[in-house]
């Protein structure tokens, strides 16, 4: 608001003062270049997929694993627990406001202070860290023990509890950041010596006790929240528990856990009230209102049940998420209840009708794959349910402007596998559901799916000639290889059924880049070379007891590598299947690998060593670089056709997009700089606007997709909507009227509920149409001065108009009136749109 007033204010003593000529351009210039980067930078904050980025990233795509929701006190903020951090919104609009990382494996619990002041979060890495949620900065760091699972705070904020894999729950001072007790006591003597994990803690209203839930022998206990001293062991045959919640009275709890039922619980007694159940469906959470009066519970099937807390009748059932239900939360007020799933969504419901208001969407559950388009402006990844339990869902994004472009939903468990056709126009998609399906990778439109017969499907690949695609899969006492028409969808029978030759599950399956050989690699400790056309096998390439997990040719065909449990890396002669060398540095599996387009080097993930990435070269055998950042482990790399990215997709449930081109000079301009003069300014923008509608090879064509459309408008204007500082290359004026931008802004509709990085691009063209949209209709000096042979008079409408200009001599008599027909609103200023004197008269 006071950008604008002050934009108002510099306006108006404009059109007031005396200007040259000159000095009428330069404003001119600058007052636009004033709107571009003052109004666009500050309406939009920076792009949330770039936030807090490793060192070496550019980009990460999803908010990962959902864990835990909180609202603050007020009601005015959600803090959303996750694989990679603590995301902040805005509970009113669903804004992302802020991501708090620190911890090394993302944050399983988080909790507000009563006063709203301060958050508290628990996680993987052993540690419990407070915030300053006014600023966002960390305020100390401390030891939970083995690994923190859940976090709360007394309703007086004096204390705040932690309970873990180490079976033992922990009370501590918030203020002096000292540990007060440790409350010992949960077992577990079902699984030997299975740490007995404290799942949920959870404070009386009025701060006197503390309940605490766990994995342990069927028990939830009760304890004294001032001294540490155990009240109750409630047990009855409850599994395990993993949620507990103090009604608002204080004088009951619940419990929801893996026996299928929420029970309410006499807080005096110790006794056991009512058993809520309709069928077994296990419980992840439960809540109470905050009048009392209702019980939610969320279960693994991706239901939400309202209860009765009085009578215990189920009163109806909240439905729309597809995958476990692991957190609850309701709103200060009682007014709307939150809820998270591991189908990476958190819902927004009416709490006292059910019904939905808001989706907020972005977060993912574990990716299990990732590939790049043939062209790279595309990537997909393929996701499955936390715990590999639910849907698996398959996510296509634009790798340029960090857009999600389609949702492909239909596989009923994780989709362990993608691959894009040679030609970009297909994606292939392999499920634990034991499909295969095909999709058309552009509209996300399904085609057909294919049933393996192969208990799971692990692995899908396109063979590089298009003609055919092949599958790995099986389980643990067989494994199987299916080779498919990529036309037709019906299996090849030419090599008599599946290639046999596995006795365990096949992960991985890659053809050379002539088609003719396919490669396997498999939980048997062996990778097998077939030949594609005879389906003889040609080599067995050994690694037992080891299981392999990801196979690779090098672009042209002359190595094989492989990525397995054995912590190495192994490359053979292809041809021959000779072992060439040996690359070790893992601290355990190497769970994916790949080699970049140039063939030179090798990229690999890792698994339990904090997710790092490696990269060797394959002739020296040197490691290259190393790049840390996944909170997770590493499931699967790949590099852009252009080998300047590499792609990684890992446990913690995002896809990190790694910028490996440090060398300018390989790469020139950027495609959005289309006039190659080494800035993206104004004049790339018009350059668009000229070759609108274009088809084949155009420098217009910045997203490559063989037209020159909306997209490619919306990429240069992102580009403007970001630049800091740059040469300012621009003339005094637009060749293009508001109408055109508004036209393109009716364009780019379709695509409004995109990221902040799309929608910079949109707000940059809404800018651009407000500069173009005069307030009053206004005939400006003319330039150069009258005396030359030639001039041009600029001038706005505020209106659409038919135009003309009368010129007279000083003594009034008309020299010239130039006709220049009905004009449509902008601003006519540069030679191209102002009107043109010769100097001559009638």
């Amino acid at each position: 608001m006071k950008t604008t007033k002050i934009l108002s204010i510099i306006f108006k003593n404009f059109l007031k003062s005396k200007r040259t000529n000159s000095e009428n351009k330069c404003f001119s210039i600058l007052l636009i270049w004033f709107v571009i980067f003052v109004l666009v930078r500050n309406t939009f904050a920076q792009d949330y997929t770039t936030w807090h980025l490793p060192e070496g990233a550019m980009a990460r795509l999803g908010k990962g694993v959902i864990e835990e929701i909180a609202y603050s006190a007020d009601g005015t903020h959600l803090a959303v627990a996750s694989s990679i951090g603590i995301w902040i919104y805005n509970a009113q609009t669903g804004e992302e406001l802020d991501l708090l990382v620190g911890h090394t494996r993302g944050a399983d619990s988080v909790a507000f202070s009563p006063d709203s002041s301060t958050l508290v979060s628990g996680s993987l890495d052993g540690t419990v860290r407070l915030w300053n949620t006014q600023t966002g900065t960390l305020l100390y760091t401390l030891p939970g023990g083995n690994a923190v699972r859940t976090v709360a705070f007394s309703p007086d904020g004096s204390t705040f509890a932690s309970g873990g894999w180490d079976g033992t729950v922990r009370l501590w001072n918030a203020k002096t950041e000292t540990l007060i007790h440790t409350l010992i006591g949960h077992t577990n003597t079902t699984f030997g010596d299975t740490d007995p994990v404290v799942s949920s803690v959870a404070f009386s209203p009025d701060g006197t006790h503390l309940v605490s839930g766990s994995w342990d022998d069927d028990t939830i206990r009760l304890w004294n929240a001032k001294t540490g001293t155990l009240i109750h062991t409630l047990t009855e045959d409850m599994s395990t528990t993993d949620s507990v919640a103090f009604s608002p009275d204080g004088s009951t709890f619940a419990s929801g856990g893996w026996n299928g039922t929420v029970r309410l619980w006499d807080v005096k007694a110790g006794a056991r009230l009512h058993t809520l159940t309709r069928d077994w469906r296990p419980v992840s959470s439960v809540a109470f209102s905050p009048g009392g009066t209702h019980l939610v519970s969320g279960h693994t099937d991706g239901i939400i049940s309202v209860w009765d807390t009085q009578t215990g009748v189920h009163l109806r059932s909240l439905e729309g998420h597809t995958s476990n239900v692991n957190t609850l939360a309701f709103s200060p007020g009682g007014t709307h209840l939150v809820s998270g799933s591991w189908d990476g969504t958190i819902r927004v419901w009416n709490a006292k009708t059910g019904t939905l208001i808001r989706i907020l969407t972005r977060h993912t559950s574990y990716v299990s794959s990732v590939a790049f388009s043939p062209d790279g402006t595309r990537l997909a990844y393929g996701t499955s349910g936390a715990y590999g339990a639910g849907e698996g869902i398959i996510h296509i994004w634009d790798t340029r402007i960090r857009i999600q472009l389609h949702t492909l939903t239909g596989h009923t468990e994780t989709v362990s596998s993608v691959a894009f056709s040679p030609d970009g126009t297909h994606l292939l998609s392999g499920s634990w559901d034991d499909t295969i399906r095909l999709w058309n990778a552009r509209t996300g439109g399904f085609l057909r799916s294919v049933k393996a017969h192969a208990s799971s499907v692990n692995t899908v690949a396109f063979s590089p000639d298009g003609t055919c695609f092949a599958f790995g899969g099986g389980s643990y006492d067989f494994g199987l290889i299916g080779l498919w028409s990529a036309q037709t969808g019906e299996f090849l029978r030419t090599f008599k059924g599946h290639f046999k030759g596995h006795t365990k599950e096949v992960y991985s399956v890659v053809f050379s880049p002539d088609s003719t050989r396919l490669a396997s690699g498999s939980r048997d400790g062996t990778i097998r070379v077939w030949n594609t056309q005879t389906g003889i096998q040609l080599h067995t390439l050994t690694i037992y007891p080891d299981e392999v997990y990801s196979v690779a040719f090098s672009p042209d065909g002359t190595y094989l590598t492989a990525g397995s449990s054995e912590r190495t890396i192994r490359i053979w002669d292809a041809q021959t299947g000779v072992q060439l060398h040996t690359l070790a540095g893992y601290l355990w599996a190497t769970g994916s690998v790949a080699f970049s387009p140039d063939g030179e080097h090798i990229a690999s993930g890792g698994a339990i060593d904090g997710g790092t990435i490696r990269a060797w070269d394959v002739r020296t055998e040197r490691l290259i670089y190393t790049r840390q950042g996944h909170t997770g482990d590493v499931n699967s790399v790949a590099f852009s056709p252009d080998g300047n990215i590499l792609a990684s997709g890992s446990r913690d449930g995002t896809v990190l997009l790694w910028n490996l081109n440090t060398d300018t000079s390989k790469t020139g301009y950027p495609s959005e700089d289309v006039n190659g003069d080494g800035v993206v300014n104004i004049q790339d923008l018009v350059r668009i606007a000229g070759k609108f509608g274009e088809i084949g090879d155009n420098p217009a064509d910045v997203d490559g997709d063989g037209v020159v459309d909306i997209v490619d408008l919306i990429l240069v204007a992102v580009a403007l909507g970001e630049v800091a500082v740059a040469p300012l290359q621009m003339h005094s004026g637009f060749p293009f009227t508001a109408a055109e931008v508004s036209q393109w802004l009716l364009e780019a509709k379709p695509f409004q509920d995109v990221s902040p990085t799309y929608a910079r691009g949109i707000l940059f063209l809404e800018q651009l149409l407000a500069v173009l949209t005069p307030q009053k209709t206004m005939l400006f000096p003319n330039y150069p001065n009258p005396f030359n042979p030639e001039t041009w008079l600029p001038y706005q409408l505020a209106a659409p108009a038919n135009v003309s200009i009368a010129i007279y001599a000083v003594d009034g008599t008309l020299v010239r009136t130039l006709a220049l027909g009905h004009q449509s609103v902008g601003v006519y200023q540069d030679k191209s749109r102002a009107a043109y004197w010769d100097g001559r008269n009638a």
